[in-house]
């Protein structure tokens, strides 16, 4: 389920950025102003929590904050090792910063540092802190991400005007973790054996792979 979802948004990335190559205005986007606030659609559909970034755009460039927090990662969503020692994660907050500049209009490239949290669960125990099998997992990312932002109706002149799409694809490996040496031991409850939880990276089967596609509105605060 895992894999055909991530397919699937990105396909709709690489489908959407072509589309939008006629949506360009070459005489005013590398002077504008603008704010954008966006939702993420996997962190709300796949992993049950909650995403929202706010842009802010100023001619070439643009400044990112993003906050997510209760992120599930249960079977299916946790790398097969996992699995096979019965744990879960949740994700309770992840938050940082982006630095980008714009190639083109819709299309923009970041630097970004991130603070990521992880708490880690035997498959089906109630996610509190008296059930954790690990101590503080924080772990820091570095990253670039390649994003993005697209208004489909955006030579209509109503409201519709602002809607925004965000599709991104981001590499954000784990460079600071609270795990000693990168993994955690721990006696298994689930196996009987003494085993390991590897520094996780915050993407796909917690590699530093990151894909996603968000909704929201753009505003135009001045040229």
């Amino acid at each position: 389920m895992k894999t055909k979802t991530y397919f699937v948004l990105l396909l709709f990335f690489i489908v959407t950025l072509p589309t939008s190559l006629s949506a360009l205005d070459t005489r005013s986007w590398k002077t504008e102003n603008r704010v954008a606030l966006v939702f993420g659609l996997s962190q709300s559909l796949a992993l049950n929590g909650f995403n929202a970034e706010f842009n802010y755009i100023h001619n070439r460039f643009i400044f990112a904050y993003s906050h997510g927090v209760s992120l599930d990662f249960g079977t299916g969503l946790v790398p097969e090792y996992l699995e096979k020692q019965g744990v879960v994660a949740r994700m309770p907050f992840s938050t940082g910063l982006g630095i980008g500049y714009r190639l083109y209009e819709w299309l923009n490239l970041r630097i970004e540092p991130k603070w990521h949290r992880f708490d880690f669960y035997y498959h089906g125990d109630a996610k509190t802190s008296g059930n954790r099998i690990t101590r503080d997992a924080n772990n820091i990312s570095i990253g670039i991400g390649l994003y993005g932002l697209i208004k489909p109706f955006r030579k209509i002149n109503n409201p519709l005007q602002g809607i925004t799409i965000a599709p991104s694809i981001r590499f954000w490996p784990t460079i600071i973790s609270d795990f000693d040496d990168r993994v955690y031991s721990y006696q298994s409850k689930f196996t009987g054996q003494i085993e390991e939880i590897k520094t996780p990276h915050p993407g796909i089967d917690f590699t530093p792979l990151v894909l996603n596609i968000s909704i929201g509105y753009t505003i135009n605060i001045g040229n």
